[in-house]
């Protein structure tokens, strides 16, 4: 991915999304409700909602836009990876 600022934005949101769930699945574990987004917004369900829909938009960019140095090949070589 090339570093401007959609994409800046994308990686916080998906840092924030990760951070999120990984709270969600520790609080589950020891009996509470760790739910940051939640927390923060819970008074704006609508807001609240929005920022869910950002992090899967952003997880959706990820996937379908970030490249492996290593196993994806450059694009002045052109042509699609080989398959295994």
């Amino acid at each position: 991915m090339k570093n401007n600022a959609l994409n800046w934005i994308a990686w916080l949101l998906v840092v924030v999304g990760a951070l999120n769930w990984g709270l969600v699945g520790l609080g589950s574990f020891l009996g509470g409700n760790w739910n940051l987004v939640n927390w923060i917004l819970g008074s704006w369900p609508v807001v609240e909602n929005l920022v869910y829909l950002l992090v899967g938009v952003a997880g959706v960019l990820f996937i379908f836009s970030g490249r492996c140095r290593t196993c994806m090949p450059k694009s002045s070589q052109g042509g699609s990876a080989p398959m295994a």
